[in-house]
């Protein structure tokens, strides 16, 4: 006998979510972020590196498209696909600055994880065992509104994930890797419902996973997610046929490129806590959530290949999560799990008393709140130098800082802490039985705390993360746009000097005389300098970076025969 439904929702419960208001939560929080800023150091300056030297070869060096190079090394995630985007977009698109232009499918690809789990969450929210109990008398939520519900609060636990924030705005491979994945979870979630698009979302999610830099991780999700589908519906045998074609194309595309890579590191055990607290902060606030749908559709668990809903995104989050903890901890891998931590986020919604509901609200009102008062407030202590404290600490982090005040940003960023002000208000006001009104606080304040930084704080960030500054410090010792050999500089540090200064780099060698400055990185000065070098170069300066105590570039000038 099947287990009851942990789940008892009421029509009046799964009020839709405004579609404009969901429309325009989701465009503020994509767009803020890849619009207005320049590129931040590290990762996102070497893959912007990557698609400018694709899209337009610089100082005579050549990118393959299927081996793209920086310096002439090339990526060790050979990830091809964002690489092959941004290049596209900017050969597209002339009119607009590189950095944007290069940006653009990059905003198009987290739009497209957003669409992806919304739709995947409702593809499982509408199977059998995922409804709630049926009352005696009616009056239970229909299948298609309860449905929609579900994935409206799954799409907000989704924006509201702190790891999204920063790592879901750059240009680099880890955006195409978390939007391919998404295109898997939606293709499995809608294998029974729409077989034709679910078979070319499978296709294109596994084939851009394998070219994004993951082919390990697309068969994996691939096919376990299907053995996961095949165990508990009636597979068809063609099915079958076109996910071993698909699976099968992948390898063998991974393999004429040289796309296969293997980095585990199973010996994890001294980073336990490490690992741990990167899984609190990353998935918060959907971990708690997570858990405790786990814990009420425990019965369910029982019987996974009969409850897709809970068995498929747990096999995403499962090996999402292991590969984090196999292949070094990094951050950039665990946000593949974001759209099945979501998933399962929003199948605790209908079953959370009103204790733990009122504790979520409770908690993420005061936690962002508190957030946005103090991104205020520092933000007229740059401008006014009150209060004394947030300007002296700013001043001490980022020397050299000048604010600037722009009306544009000011008024978006007012408008912003007005809807959040309105949305507080709706929470404890109205509307208390919307099935999403427990994620509604939680995605609005991380949204809005994003925009708020991309706004009022984005002169500071730039100034922080950018490497402006330290172009503008070496265009006052060397000329912008000369020939510059460099030692020791690390490629995003050749592509922020390229990109703010305009400088032509070529390596050192001892051999010929091709440049009249060198630049070299001050860690490498000591073993670098040596009596040869030093008999035809001459030490000018050491520059630093103004938010970076130990990073500084030494320059020097070719000496006169």
């Amino acid at each position: 006998m099947n287990a009851p439904s942990p789940a008892i929702v009421a029509q009046h419960a799964v009020r839709r979510l405004p579609r404009a208001a969901l429309w325009l939560l989701s465009l503020a929080y994509v767009l803020s972020g890849f619009v207005g800023r320049t590129a931040w150091k590290n990762d996102d300056l070497e893959a912007f590196g990557f698609i400018w030297e694709l899209a337009s070869p610089l100082a005579g060096e050549r990118s393959h498209w299927l081996s793209p190079t920086l310096l002439g090394q090339t990526d060790v995630n050979l990830a091809l696909m964002p690489y092959w985007l941004g290049a596209l977009a900017i050969k597209a698109l002339p009119w607009l600055a590189p950095e944007l232009a290069a940006r653009i499918p990059f905003v198009l690809l987290l739009l497209l994880t957003l669409i992806c789990t919304w739709y995947a969450i409702y593809a499982l929210a509408r199977h059998p065992q995922a409804q709630p109990v049926a009352f005696a008398f009616g009056g239970e939520a229909r299948p298609a509104d309860y449905a929609r519900a579900l994935a409206d609060g799954g799409l907000l636990a989704l924006m509201a994930c702190l790891g999204l924030a920063r790592l879901g705005h750059e240009g680099t491979a880890a955006v195409s890797q978390l939007a391919c994945a998404s295109l898997v979870f939606y293709a499995l979630s809608n294998h029974t419902r729409h077989r034709l698009t679910a078979l070319v979302a499978m296709t294109a999610g596994m084939l851009g996973l394998t070219l994004s830099g993951a082919p390990t991780m697309a068969l994996l999700l691939g096919l376990g997610g299907t053995a996961v589908l095949a165990t508990g519906t009636r597979a068809r045998a063609l099915d079958l046929g076109l996910m071993l074609l698909i699976t099968w194309m992948c390898v063998t595309l991974a393999g004429s490129l040289d796309l296969w890579r293997w980095r585990l590191q199973a010996d994890r055990g001294a980073e336990l806590v490490s690992w741990g607290k990167l899984l609190l902060w990353f998935t918060w606030p959907t971990w708690p959530l997570v858990l405790w749908s786990l814990w009420r559709w425990r019965h369910a668990l029982r019987r996974p290949w009969q409850t897709p809903h809970l068995a498929l995104p747990l096999w995403f989050a499962l090996v999402t999560v292991g590969g984090t903890w196999l292949t070094g901890l990094t951050d950039r891998a665990l946000l593949l799990s974001l759209p099945a931590l979501s998933a399962l986020a929003a199948f605790a919604l209908p079953t959370l008393n009103r204790g733990l509901s009122a504790f979520i609200d409770w908690f993420t009102l005061i936690f962002f709140t508190s957030c946005v008062l103090i991104i205020w407030v520092v933000w007229v202590a740059m401008q006014t130098g009150l209060p004394r404290q947030p300007a002296a600490n700013v001043a001490r982090l980022a020397p050299g800082f000048e604010p600037t005040f722009s009306i544009w940003t000011f008024a978006l960023a007012l408008v912003a802490t007005l809807c959040w002000v309105a949305l507080v208000h709706w929470r404890v006001g109205r509307h208390r039985a919307a099935l999403w009104k427990s994620m509604a606080l939680p995605a609005g304040g991380a949204t809005l705390c994003w925009l708020l930084l991309m706004t009022l704080w984005l002169p500071l960030l730039d100034y922080a993360r950018s490497y402006a500054p330290l172009s503008r410090k070496l265009s006052a010792l060397v000329p912008p746009a000369d020939c510059v050999e460099y030692i020791g500089l690390t490629r995003a540090q050749v592509t922020g000097l390229r990109l703010h200064a305009g400088y032509t780099f070529t390596p050192h060698t001892d051999t010929g005389n091709r440049c009249s400055w060198l630049f070299m990185n001050s860690r490498v000065q000591a073993l670098a300098v040596t009596d040869q070098l030093l008999d035809h170069w001459e030490l000018i300066s050491s520059v630093q970076r103004p938010t970076d105590g130990n990073e500084w570039i030494v320059v020097f000038r070719r000496k006169q025969p």
